[in-house]
């Protein structure tokens, strides 16, 4: 694979660089910590934003080591399993805890059981080693449970709809259902990165502005879900 070092670039520099990919992919952690630290303080912005900085992160560091070719630099130490122990936390973990601490799925049992429900369909996703089609879509619900969190929050669905919402997308990780990955999946890639670039920063002003939910944004917002749901379903059926 070709990368951006020069042939001349000492061998040390070399592999300082691909550490530093790994730092970078490890920061995630201390960005989970940092949003689950605002889930106990009870402020579920923060904690969204925190969460949404962990998903920049997670955007930006596994093209960066492809592209610096961080594997072979640094055989010894595996990236990928480093960032599945990080988006655990960050996809899962913290957005699972966010759910039952604000009391999104309801309280007692129920709710409790929703979130261990949340962790364990989860677990099947990250240990499952076909999670991805040879055409970058993912199989299944691909435990995104940060988004989920986000729909939540900024929806203020009944506690009655989230938990049906959470039992089907758990539900899902064990299916052959096709999800997009909106940075890797090359159907309509001009379209689809457009719409996640417009997800992404709709969600940011929803966020910033709840409970306010303006139509200029929730308009966007809903049109580059749409799309990239209908890819999704799209990719299934075919």
């Amino acid at each position: 694979m070709k990368t951006v070092f020069a042939k001349d670039v000492p061998e040390s520099a070399v592999k300082g660089a691909a550490w530093a990919v790994h730092a970078l992919t490890a920061s995630g952690a201390v960005i989970g910590l940092l949003a689950l630290i605002a889930v106990i303080e009870g402020d579920a912005r923060k904690a969204l934003l925190w969460l949404g900085l962990a998903l920049i992160v997670d955007g930006i560091d596994g093209p960066v080591a492809r592209k610096l070719d961080v594997a072979s630099r640094l055989p010894r130490f595996d990236g990928a399993l480093l960032d599945l122990v990080v988006d655990y936390l960050t996809y899962v973990v913290v957005p699972a805890v966010m759910m039952w601490q604000f009391g999104w799925m309801g309280n007692g049992w129920l709710a409790a059981a929703a979130a261990g429900w949340i962790l364990f369909s989860s677990l099947y996703v990250f240990a499952n080693l076909d999670l991805k089609t040879r055409d970058n879509y993912f199989v299944g619900f691909p435990a995104i449970w940060n988004v989920v969190a986000l729909y939540m929050f900024v929806l203020g669905l009944d506690p009655h709809w989230n938990l049906f919402f959470v039992a089907a997308l758990g539900g899902f990780s064990f299916t052959k259902v096709k999800s997009v990955h909106p940075l890797r999946v090359r159907d309509f890639r001009v379209v689809t990165l457009a719409a996640t670039a417009l997800w992404c920063a709709a969600s940011f002003v929803l966020v910033w502005w709840a409970p306010d939910r303006p139509l200029a944004v929730m308009v966007p917002w809903a049109a580059a879900t749409a799309w990239l749901l209908g890819l999704s379903f799209w990719r299934s059926l075919r």
